[in-house]
């Protein structure tokens, strides 16, 4: 397996100095500063674009009709595939998981599934028998570091943004309309969790930073992922490993990660009612105007 590259003793060094002695970032930001977030959303329904910096990632969700589990038949079923290729970055390698895949896989899993943000139970068409199986595949396209922050704000933009095809259910039968026969469905949505990163340098880890690139996430000390909704309601917090952090600390991160979450769920809100209007174009009157404009023609 080829091993990632890593910057040289000069380059941490320097970091470190501007870090603990200049309190400057190399890349100017202020320590609680996350890079430039954009959003983007494709033709298809339930298609997000997400670049954090120089980060980007795709996620793409999708929806096909399956059987529930035996032991939870009235629920529908949701997974997260996460997928890092050598595009990424040249150590990651096709069907060999790293460590990083798998570590972003479990926090995905932790932050949007088990909290509960997909009503699962809305997934379900015909108890223990038919039910909507929802799958979102995250694809890394670059990695810049904090792929956790972006890759879980790409997976709540594409689920929000989804639409599962209209069903009916008639003398036990069936069926699943087109999108041209019935207008797609919104997926059932009950909060938007976030993740918010932050990473510790120094010997004790007193120095806290978020949304870390790729050089700084490789002279960090610690990490700890706080995953939150816009309410302050915590789903989990995950830090893997590193020197302790003190308490006081912690609970300062958590403050301004409620902030920084906010500030997520209200983009993502203005991104989702922009992309509403543009596929709308005016609303059923204009489909109407546009019916006897071609019946006059």
């Amino acid at each position: 397996m080829p091993r990632e590259a890593e910057p040289s003793a000069n380059e941490k060094a320097f970091l470190l100095k501007a870090l603990q002695d200049e309190q400057i970032r190399l890349d100017g930001r202020e320590f609680d500063q996350y890079r430039p977030l954009e959003l983007t959303f494709g033709d298809e329904y339930g298609v997000a674009n997400v670049s954090l910096g120089k980060t980007k990632i795709l996620a793409k969700a999708s929806a096909e009709v399956t059987v529930p589990f035996a032991d939870r038949p009235l629920d529908g079923i949701f997974t997260i595939a996460t997928e890092l290729s050598p595009m990424a970055a040249p150590h990651f390698e096709v069907n060999r998981p790293t460590e990083t895949e798998v570590l972003l896989s479990r926090l995905l899993e932790k932050t949007v599934r088990r909290s509960g943000a997909l009503d699962t139970e809305s997934l379900c068409l015909v108890a223990g028998q038919k039910c909507w199986s929802v799958r979102v595949d995250v694809h890394v396209l670059s990695h810049d570091g904090n792929l956790t922050d972006a890759a879980c704000f790409a997976v709540v933009a594409a689920l929000r943004h989804f639409r599962k095809p209209d069903t009916s259910m008639e003398n036990g039968v069936l069926t699943v309309y087109t999108p041209a026969e019935r207008e797609p469905v919104p997926l059932g949505w009950l909060h938007s969790p976030f993740c918010v990163t932050w990473s510790f340098f120094g010997d004790e880890g007193e120095t806290a930073l978020l949304d870390a690139d790729w050089m700084e996430e490789q002279v960090r000390v610690a990490s700890v992922t706080i995953s939150l909704n816009r309410h302050g309601e915590i789903c989990q917090i995950a830090k893997l490993g590193g020197v302790p952090v003190e308490a006081v600390a912690l609970l300062q991160c958590t403050s301004v990660a409620l902030t920084k979450v906010k500030e997520f769920s209200t983009y993502l809100d203005g991104k989702l009612a922009e992309d509403a209007k543009r596929r709308d174009k005016g609303g059923f009157m204009a489909e109407l105007r546009a019916e006897n404009d071609r019946i006059v023609g």
